[in-house]
C-alpha cells in the first residue's frame, strides 16, 4: 500500500501511545559524526516491520520500544500536550543574510546538532552571497530533523526543503550516547488528543522518552536524561 501525506498520520492519545495509520514505514535513523564529533550526515539503518496500523510508545517505558506495551498505563504517565498550537512562522524569529534568511523556532530543538559545524548556522546565515558557505549553509538547516530551522532562498522567496519520503525514523545518537525522538518525514499529520490538529510540516519531531516539557514534540531531554532504546 502506497503512503501519500493525505493518508499518513500520527493520533496523540491520552496519556497513552501515538496511533500511526496510513502504512507508514518505520526505519531506524542514527546521527552520524565527523572527526571533531560534529553532527554531519543521517544514516539510515533497518526498518522495522509495521502494519497499516500501530502504536509508537509516548511515555517512554516499554519494553518493547519503538513499540508501545501498555507501559503506559502502568507507570500513570502524564501525557499532557503543552505545545503551541500557532503555525511555525508565528513562533520563529528569522535571521537575515545576504542571499538566504533563516527562521529558528527554538522551542522545537531536538538536540540534532547539525547546526553546529562550519561555525554555526545563525553565523553562515550572514555570508551566503559566497557559494561555499551559502551550500553548507542549506545542507545543515535540511538535515534539522525537528524543522526548528528552515532556510529560506531570498531570490526565489520560497523556503529550502529537503526530500523526504513519507516515514518515520527512530533516532539514535551514539555521540550523545542515548536514543532520540520519532522523526516524522514528509508531512505527516498530527493530531491531538483532543482532536486538533497541528500545522503538517515536512520535518517534525515527537517525543519518546516521556519527558519532554513540550509534549507532543521533542525538546532535547532525552539527551539530558541518557534516555536508551535498550
Amino acid at each position: 500500500m502506497s503512503t501519500t501525506q493525505s493518508d499518513a498520520r500520527v493520533t496523540v492519545t491520552k496519556d497513552g501511545p501515538y496511533l500511526v495509520s496510513g502504512a507508514v514505514p518505520l526505519r531506524r535513523q542514527t546521527i552520524g559524526t565527523d572527526a571533531e564529533g560534529g553532527s554531519e550526515r543521517w544514516i539510515e539503518g533497518n526498518t522495522y516491520p509495521a502494519a497499516a496500523e500501530y502504536a509508537l510508545c509516548r511515555c517512554g517505558r516499554s519494553r518493547n520500544k519503538p513499540f508501545c506495551d501498555g507501559s503506559h498505563a502502568r507507570v500513570k504517565f502524564d501525557g499532557s500536550e503543552t505545545a503551541s498550537r500557532e503555525p511555525y512562522l508565528k513562533q520563529a524569529r528569522i535571521f537575515d543574510g545576504p542571499a538566504m534568511r533563516l527562521t529558528d523556532a527554538d522551542r522545537l530543538c531536538a538536540f540534532g546538532r547539525f547546526c553546529d559545524p562550519h561555525g554555526k548556522v545563525w553565523n553562515q546565515v550572514r555570508h551566503t552571497d559566497s557559494p561555499q558557505t551559502r551550500a553548507l549553509f542549506v545542507r545543515q538547516v535540511e538535515h534539522c530533523p525537528a524543522g526548528r530551522l528552515v532556510a529560506w532562498d531570498k531570490a526565489a522567496k520560497a523556503a529550502r526543503e529537503p526530500d523526504l519520503p513519507v516515514s518515520i525514523g527512530v533516532v539514535e545518537d551514539p555521540a550523545q550516547q542515548c536514543s532520540g525522538p520519532l522523526w516524522l518525514r514528509g508531512g505527516i499529520a498530527v493530531i491531538a488528543a483532543d482532536g486538533f490538529a497541528y500545522e503538517v510540516r515536512n520535518r517534525v519531531t515527537l517525543c519518546r522518552c516521556g519527558a519532554s516539557k513540550n509534549k507532543p514534540f521533542c525538546d532535547g531531554t532525552h539527551a539530558a536524561i541518557k534516555f536508551r532504546d535498550e
